[in-house]
């Protein structure tokens, strides 16, 4: 079974998410801000990241860089799901790591196809 760690401070985000995800058979990990998503990540080697970017504290493009930098955390791909919809916003993401980016709110079924894609 694949885990997907979910990184976002919005309790109905996270929900979404996980019911979407648990639907498809996968476990799922949260985390509610950027610092404690570099920890999971580290701790829980998950499959994948889903990554919000406007949180408190540690933001999602510092975190994804934290984590795509770590020697051990690397190899985790890391999709973006956030509000922030500028051209240079996406540039700025997968420039820190990422390896893609999605626009809230997001389709669950075109989130599912590029969890799919990104584990397989």
């Amino acid at each position: 079974m694949a885990k997907v760690l979910i990184v976002d401070d919005s309790p109905t985000e996270v929900h979404i998410f996980s019911s979407a995800l648990d639907g498809e058979g996968y476990q799922v990990v949260v985390a509610t801000d950027g610092e404690e998503g570099v920890q999971k990540a580290t701790e829980e080697m998950p499959d994948l990241i889903l990554m919000d970017v406007v949180m408190p504290g540690l933001n999602g493009f510092q975190a994804t860089r934290k984590i795509h930098r770590n020697a051990s955390t690397k190899h985790i791909p890391i999709i973006i799901v956030t509000t922030k919809d500028q051209d240079t916003d996406r540039e700025w993401g997968m420039r820190q790591g990422a390896k893609d980016y999605l626009v809230k709110p997001v389709d669950v079924g075109e989130l599912l196809n590029k969890v799919s894609e990104m584990i397989s």
